[in-house]
C-alpha cells in the first residue's frame, strides 16, 4: 500500500548564532541567526525513476581544488562549482518548480515572517557524562555514611530478581552529538537580501554547523483549533 505521506519543503542552513530583537510593544525575544539558503539543484528526484519526490542541495560553496574527482563529476551537472554540504530535502518538487538542475533557490522564496518552522541539527557534543549531569539524577545523599559516591547513579538492578538490567536503563555515557529536530518555531523575521531568517529560540549545534529548516509538520494552532471546534 503507498504511503500518501506529504513532506514540507526546507532548505539547508548555516547557524550563526543567537541574539536578540524588540517587537513594536517592547517585547525581548531571543532568536537563533541562521544563514538559509542560497541553495543550488544539484539532483531532481521523480517516482518514475526513483519512486519518490525529492531535491538534492548544495550549500556553501566551496574551492573546486579541494573537490574529489566523483564529486566534481556529480557537482558539473549543476554548474555551479563545487559544495561543502549536500543533502536531500524530500518534498513536491512538481508543484514547487525546482525541476532545473543548477537552480539557486534563496530563503525569501521558501519562509516568510510568522511561519512555524522544524529546525534539524547536531548537538553539541559534551564528551562522557555521569548520570547527575546528563540525566539530571540528584546523586547520593551526602551524610548517611556516603564515601566518595555522591554523584554515583546507585543501584541499578537486583541479582534475584530480574537478574539483569532493563535496556534503556539511564546511565553515564556519551552526551550529545545526535541528531535533534526542534519542532514549531517561529520565524520572528526574514532577510531576504542577506539570505538570513531569525527564529526565535534556540536550535541544535554549535556556531557554524549545518542545519535544516523545514516548514512545520505539526503545527500547535491545529491542535488548539480541534479542541475548541469540539
Amino acid at each position: 500500500m503507498k504511503c500518501n505521506k506529504k513532506f514540507p519543503e526546507g532548505l539547508l542552513g548555516k547557524k550563526l548564532g543567537m541574539t536578540q530583537v524588540f517587537t513594536a510593544e517592547g517585547e525581548c525575544i531571543p532568536v537563533t541567526v541562521i544563514q538559509a539558503g542560497p541553495c543550488y539543484v544539484l539532483d531532481v528526484k521523480t517516482e518514475d525513476k526513483d519512486g519518490y519526490k525529492g531535491v538534492q542541495f548544495g550549500f556553501e560553496p566551496k574551492n573546486q581544488n579541494r573537490v574529489s574527482k566523483p564529486l566534481t563529476g556529480h557537482f558539473s551537472r549543476g554548474e555551479k562549482g563545487g559544495f561543502y554540504h549536500v543533502k536531500e530535502i524530500r518534498c513536491d518538487n512538481d508543484t514547487l518548480g525546482w525541476t532545473t538542475l543548477g537552480q539557486e533557490v534563496l530563503a525569501g522564496e521558501v519562509f516568510t515572517d510568522g511561519q512555524l518552522v522544524d529546525v534539524s541539527g547536531v548537538s553539541i557534543g559534551r564528551g562522557f557524562q555521569g548520570v547527575v549531569r546528563r540525566h539530571g539524577m540528584k546523586g547520593q545523599p551526602a551524610t548517611r555514611g556516603t564515601h566518595e559516591v555522591r554523584r554515583h547513579v546507585g543501584s541499578v538492578g537486583c541479582r534475584k530478581f530480574p537478574g539483569r538490567i532493563f535496556k534503556n536503563k539511564r546511565m553515564p555515557g556519551h552526551m550529545g552529538n545526535v541528531n535533534v529536530t526542534i519542532q514549531n518555531l517561529e520565524v520572528v523575521g526574514v532577510r531576504p537580501s542577506e539570505n538570513v531568517i531569525l527564529v526565535r529560540g534556540a536550535v541544535p549545534g554549535h556556531k557554524g554547523s549545518l542545519v535544516v529548516i523545514r516548514k512545520a509538520m505539526k503545527t500547535k494552532t491545529s491542535a488548539s483549533s480541534a479542541k475548541q471546534a469540539a
